[in-house]
């Protein structure tokens, strides 16, 4: 199986991303399953599915991380 890492690569050269599931994402940053669900309340990126389930673009979510990281900063 190949890496999330070698997978992007593969895609790059047509333009896409390989998008993530919950547990990929929950993997990447080493956080829980409520931590994810809690980013998803507040505004974290979801790309919907036709099935069950919701995947995660990681730029997206990165984009998202650091303009809310951005925010506090400011605030404080």
């Amino acid at each position: 199986m190949a890496t999330l890492a070698e997978r992007t690569e593969t895609l790059r050269t047509v333009g896409l991303a390989p998008l993530l599931t919950t547990a990929h994402l929950q993997a990447y940053y080493g956080v829980s399953n409520w931590t994810v669900n809690e980013w998803v309340k507040d505004g974290c990126p979801v790309e919907e599915t036709r099935f069950r389930g919701r995947r995660f673009d990681l730029s997206r979510v990165r984009a998202w991380m650091a303009a809310d990281e951005q925010q506090l900063a400011e605030t404080a």
